[in-house]
């Protein structure tokens, strides 16, 4: 690597960490700075021109953290690296080889890495080309994808929720599974539908909050686990500009951090979603440090879901 690349490489995470330790001021998140620093260094190759973004969550549980997630150099193992360098321990669990059975039997178009400032290490999202996206059956055939995939299939398909899929997120703490169809359903989601799919799978009720979300949202992902027979959450997504134009009241701390994040940048973008629980829905913010031209066929962005937005 060139010296050039080098210094590139240090002022990127140097910036990133700089943005990171803002943001958890902000927040009042108490944030491990060498744990963020080291996984900064060890994935950002890419850093200078890769994809960045940051995610508030609301709820007691994900309250004290804030997620940063970037894209990362393809000739890497993620995983492996992760292991390797202490950042993930080895296991036995399905999940620890589902990496490499979604490599080994589907094109992959690039990696992305996950991790809270207290936390640590949490997932790797695997991107499928948008010219290559893979069957939902084809994909539950995997040997160490969770059953409840293949379980929920009928339920998939019924709820007209997408035939493919462009994007997977592994959770390697919470041991789960995001499934982001690559063939969100045209206008959004209607409250009968949302309803019945929430109660179907023993959900809270909606909320007009949930519902509103559901009509506006570019895209559907389920969580799944190998623990749970069927779907643990649904989650509706929606792009904007400017969150706080969307038909919701915005929790006081993802006001916040909207605040902040237009002051640093009055042309970012914005990803607000809902997911399902049990016990009643939890909502999250993504904001981009850095766009790329990429994001739209990660995200499976619709033609001008941006230029026009919610």
């Amino acid at each position: 690597m060139s010296e050039a690349a080098l210094i590139s490489q240090e002022d990127a995470v140097q910036a990133l960490h700089s943005a990171i330790e803002e943001a958890a001021g902000l927040l009042e998140v108490d944030y491990r700075r060498d744990e963020v620093l080291r996984i900064l260094d060890l994935y950002g190759g890419d850093l200078a021109q890769g994809i960045v973004a940051f995610r508030v969550s609301t709820g007691a549980r994900r309250s004290g953290e804030l997620d940063c997630r970037f894209t990362v150099p393809q000739d890497v193992d993620p995983y492996e690296l992760a292991v390797d360098k202490g950042l993930l321990d080895q296991t036995d669990h399905p999940v620890s080889r589902l990496l490499a059975d979604i490599r080994d039997n589907c094109p992959v178009d690039g990696y992305g890495i996950d991790f809270g400032v207290v936390g640590g290490f949490k997932k790797i999202w695997v991107v499928l080309p948008r010219t290559g996206l893979q069957q939902v059956a084809a994909l539950a055939g995997l040997p160490s994808m969770p059953p409840s995939l293949g379980n929920s299939l009928e339920f998939i398909a019924r709820h007209g929720l997408g035939d493919t899929v462009g994007l997977l997120g592994i959770d390697y703490r919470n041991r789960s599974v995001n499934i982001y169809f690559g063939e969100p359903p045209a206008g959004g989601i209607a409250p009968e539908s949302v309803r019945a799919m929430l109660r179907e799978i023993d959900q809270a009720e909606p909320t007009e909050q949930v519902l509103s979300l559901g009509r506006q949202a570019f895209g559907v992902y389920v969580t799944l686990s190998w623990d749970s027979p069927v779907i643990e959450r649904i989650s509706f997504a929606v792009a904007t500009t400017d969150p706080s134009g969307l038909d919701v009241e915005l929790d006081d701390r993802i006001e916040l951090f909207v605040r902040h994040v237009l002051r640093s940048d009055p042309d970012t973008k914005f990803v607000y979603a809902v997911a399902s629980q049990p016990d009643g829905a939890y909502y999250k913010l993504q904001s981009y440090y850095r766009w790329g031209a990429g994001v739209p066929d990660i995200m499976q962005l619709p033609e001008g879901s941006l230029a026009d937005p919610v």
